[in-house]
C-alpha cells in the first residue's frame, strides 16, 4: 500500500479526519491551530475555517453544518456562514483541559473525550453529547482520550486511552449508549509507539494509528492480533478513516509539533494529510449527529 500526500499543507497537530460522503470531501482538525479544513479530492479545493480555539474533535450534522468538541466545550460549527454556537463545556472548572478525539455513535449521539494539557495521568473524561443536547460521562480518569469505533453489530464500544497503551471494548446498548464490562482487546508495546485515533473496516477489523510509531496497524479486536501494517514518513501518526466514493481510500493524518529542527529535516511531511488510493479494504459510511 503506497501513501501519497494530499496536499502541501502541514499541521501542527493533525487530527480526526472525517470523510463527507454527501459532499466528497474529507475534514480534519489541526488541534493545536484550531482549524477546521476541507479538502475537495476531484477539484482539489481546500478550505481552512479558524475556531479560535484549540479544537480536538468534529463530525457532521445529519441536519447540516458540524459538531465540534473545542477547548472550551461542545459547539454546533456552521462553517458556510462563520458562525458558532456552545452548546455546554462539562469543564469549564477545568482550565487545564481540552477536549481531544471524538466521534458519532451508529445512534447518532456525539462522543468526546478530554486531557489535561499538561499530559497529567487521569485528569480527563469520556463524555457522551446526546441527541437531545444533554452532555453525560462514560468514564472517569482518562489520560488521553482517544481513538473510538464501534462494531460491525454495533454491540461494541472499541476505546483508546493512549497512555495505558491499551484498546478496551466495551459492551455497548445502542438504544440507551450504556457501555459494560471492559476488557482489554488490543496492546500496542512502547517501543512501538502510543494508540491514537482508530478506525473500522467493513470486515470488522481495527486500523490505529500509531503516535511516534510512524504507521497505521490493522488489528482483529476478536483474537488481538496484528494483521498488517502502513509504514508513513512521519513519526507522529494520529488518526486515520476511511473515505472517497467507494470508501476505499484511507485517510491518514499526523502531526509536526514539538519536533526538533533536525527532526523536521528527516520528515518533511510531518504534519500532513496522507491517502492511500485503493487499499484493498473498505470502511463504514460515516456516522452522522441526530441532534
Amino acid at each position: 500500500m503506497i501513501w501519497e500526500v494530499v496536499n502541501n499543507h502541514k499541521c501542527a497537530l493533525g487530527e480526526g479526519p472525517v470523510w463527507d460522503h454527501d459532499k466528497n470531501r474529507i475534514l480534519w482538525v489541526d488541534i493545536l491551530e484550531g482549524e477546521i479544513h476541507q479538502f475537495y479530492p476531484e477539484s482539489r479545493l481546500h478550505h481552512v475555517y479558524k475556531t479560535g480555539q484549540k479544537t480536538g474533535a468534529i463530525a457532521l450534522k445529519k441536519s447540516g453544518g458540524i459538531i465540534a468538541a473545542l477547548e472550551n466545550g461542545f459547539y454546533e460549527i456552521d462553517i458556510d456562514n462563520q458562525l458558532q454556537n456552545l452548546i455546554y463545556n462539562p469543564e469549564e472548572h477545568l482550565p487545564d483541559n481540552r477536549f481531544n478525539d471524538g466521534k458519532c455513535d451508529p445512534a447518532g449521539r456525539f462522543w468526546a473525550g478530554t486531557m489535561a494539557m499538561n499530559d497529567m495521568p487521569g485528569a480527563g473524561k469520556l463524555y457522551v453529547l446526546e441527541k437531545d443536547l444533554s452532555v453525560a460521562t462514560k468514564i472517569e480518569h482518562v489520560g488521553c482520550s482517544n481513538g473510538l469505533a464501534w462494531s460491525l453489530d454495533q454491540k461494541i464500544f472499541y476505546y483508546i486511552d493512549t497512555l495505558t497503551q491499551n484498546v478496551i471494548t466495551y459492551n455497548f446498548d445502542i438504544s440507551t449508549g450504556h457501555i459494560a464490562n471492559p476488557k482489554i482487546a488490543v496492546q500496542i508495546p512502547k517501543n512501538e509507539g502510543y494508540p491514537d485515533g482508530m478506525t473500522i473496516d467493513s470486515e470488522g477489523m481495527l486500523w490505529i494509528a500509531v503516535w511516534n510509531g510512524w504507521k497505521v496497524v490493522r488489528f482483529n479486536p476478536l483474537t488481538g492480533q496484528k494483521i498488517s501494517e502502513i509504514s508513513l514518513p512521519a513519526a507522529q501518526i494520529t488518526s486515520c478513516t476511511f473515505g472517497g466514493k467507494d470508501l476505499t481510500d484511507l485517510y491518514i493524518t499526523s502531526a509536526k509539533t514539538g519536533l526538533t529542527p533536525e527532526q523536521l529535516k528527516k520528515q518533511p511531511y510531518a504534519g500532513s494529510l496522507f491517502v492511500v488510493k485503493n487499499s484493498g479494504y473498505q470502511g463504514l459510511k460515516t456516522h452522522q449527529f441526530l441532534g
